[in-house]
Formats: structure tokens, C-alpha cells, sequence
């Protein structure tokens, strides 16, 4: 692998400026960089909608250029599905929902696999879209379950 900067304005986008060259393993480090920008600052829907639709057509367009179906340097997918994960959720759940989300991404269970399969744009941000609501979602049953009461409601 190595850096480079992708030379059209999709490829930058999709590969947040070509960070998703830099390793082996692009999505956990654009996962994390998104991690990381909502440590800092926790991103808003109002801002998470519009990215995920900017994803879509930079890495759709980025896609068809290189003749791939899914590139792995695209990683703005997962700076979406990393927000999504993180959306709404206390600061101290930020990891687990980290580390979460990249199993999910990775094992791709039914429906992130089903969403997968969308064409072109869709099908690359589809995806994780789905394993960061699924990831979110799985974060707050655990947490209403263990810490919010929600096991009184089993053992009665």
C-alpha cells in the first residue's frame, strides 16, 4: 500500500483525501479517523445525512472510474456507518460501539449483507449504513438491558 492522492474530487472524497491507502486494512482506519472526529466533536444527523449521500455519488463515481465494483481504499462508507454507530450515544459507549461496528462491517450478517448487493453507489454505502444503525441499536438494548432497568422486565 502506500499514500497517494486520488486525482479527481470523487476519488478524495471516497478515500477521505487517500487515507484509505495508507494500510491494509482501509476501513478500520477510516473508522477510526471517524472515531476519532466524533470523540473531538459528536456529529450531528443534520450532518451525517448529507455525508452519507456525498458518499454515494463520490464513491460511485470513484468506483466506475477504477473499473471495481467496491474499491477498499473507499472508506467514506465506513466514516458514515462509524457516525451512525456513535450517533446519540454517551462518550463511554464510543468504543464498544467502535469495536462493534468493525465486527459487523466485517462478518456482514443478513441485512448488511442484503444491503450490500444495492448497485453501485448505493450497495458500497448501503451497507454500512445498516451496521451502524444495527451497531447502534445493539449498543442501547445492551445498555437499557444492564444499566437502564430493562432486566426486571425478564426476571420477574
Amino acid at each position: 500500500m502506500g499514500y497517494r492522492m486520488p486525482e479527481t474530487w470523487q476519488g478524495r472524497i471516497s478515500t477521505l483525501g487517500g487515507l484509505g491507502f495508507l494500510t491494509g486494512m482501509p476501513g478500520t482506519v477510516g473508522s477510526v479517523a471517524a472515531f476519532l472526529v466524533a470523540m473531538v466533536h459528536p456529529v450531528p444527523l443534520w450532518v451525517i445525512l448529507p455525508a452519507a449521500a456525498l458518499s454515494v455519488w463520490a464513491s460511485e463515481s470513484y468506483a466506475r472510474q477504477e473499473g471495481r465494483e467496491d474499491p477498499p481504499e473507499v472508506v467514506a462508507d465506513e466514516v458514515v456507518g462509524t457516525w451512525l454507530a456513535l450517533w446519540g450515544l454517551p462518550l463511554g459507549y464510543g468504543l464498544p460501539a467502535l469495536f462493534l461496528f468493525r465486527v459487523i462491517d466485517i462478518i456482514k450478517p443478513i441485512p448488511v449483507s442484503t444491503a450490500e448487493k444495492l448497485p453501485g453507489g448505493w450497495g458500497i454505502v448501503a451497507d454500512d449504513v445498516v451496521g451502524g444503525l444495527m451497531t447502534n441499536a445493539l449498543i442501547r438494548g445492551v445498555s437499557w438491558l444492564f444499566f437502564g432497568g430493562g432486566m426486571q422486565y425478564f426476571l420477574r
